[in-house]
């Protein structure tokens, strides 16, 4: 048993354990929105049709986590959709995440990466603001009542 994690791209088998992570993870912090509710129904047309893509986390084969980028546009992504079961929080696994992420778009030759969240959320934005993500304006058209903190990361 080792502790790292690997990364499998999102197949179709991988629907209702996405939507199934995200769920879990709204409800312990925040509410399920109706743009949540779209989103985590619909990601192969909401996230990856439009040039998006979604990540499962792999532990020793048992699916533990998951996040995707959404495109905004052309070498823009919001790295979103982050989520890992509650037995496997606190762990690091928050770690190897954004660093794969962060590797991923700099191969990907993106422009930058932006995400939202809330401060309510102290460790996450530690981590983000750990691997070089600073604050900027948020949008005043924000999808999320939770979001109150945009940060993101140039390449």
């Amino acid at each position: 048993m080792d502790n790292l994690l690997h990364f499998i791209p999102f197949e179709t088998e991988h629907s209702k354990e996405f939507k199934a992570l995200n769920i879990e993870w709204l409800e312990s912090f925040f509410v399920v929105e109706p743009y949540d509710e779209l989103v985590l129904s619909n990601p192969i047309d909401q996230i990856i049709t439009p040039g998006g893509f979604i990540f499962m986390a792999s532990l020793n084969g048992e699916i533990i986590g998951t996040f995707a980028f959404i495109k905004k546009k052309e070498g823009v992504y919001e790295f979103s959709k982050m989520a890992v079961t509650p037995k496997q929080r606190g762990k690091g696994f928050g770690n190897q995440i954004v660093s794969f992420v962060i590797r991923f778009a700099e191969q990907h030759h993106w422009e930058k990466l932006i995400l939202y969240s809330s401060t309510k959320l102290e460790n996450s934005i530690h981590l983000y603001r750990k691997y070089g993500f600073i604050e900027v304006p948020i949008d005043p058209d924000i999808k999320y009542a939770r979001g109150n903190i945009k940060m993101e990361i140039r390449f």
